[in-house]
């Protein structure tokens, strides 16, 4: 039963994945990578590493996310090419 779960949620990993380098605004590429956190923090509670996800989560999909929209505002949001 735990079968189609994981797979649904591994090809958002990978689709997440593709799409946080692939897009050029800084800001969409920051939220793609939140994206693709907690759905690493959902993968690993699928597994039953329940601590692993929690951290992931907090870590992963939340203080990265912050620091990283932070260090946007003070750049520039598109990339030159």
């Amino acid at each position: 039963m735990s079968l189609p779960i994981d797979m649904i949620i591994l090809s958002l990993v990978v689709v997440s994945g593709i799409a946080a380098i692939s897009v050029k605004d800084l800001l969409g590429a920051a939220i793609v990578f939140s994206a693709y956190s907690f759905l690493m923090c959902l993968s690993w509670a699928v597994m039953g590493a329940v601590d692993v996800a929690f951290t992931e989560a907090t870590v992963g999909a939340g203080v990265s996310t912050v620091f990283c929209v932070a260090a946007v505002f003070h750049t520039t949001r598109r990339t030159k090419d």
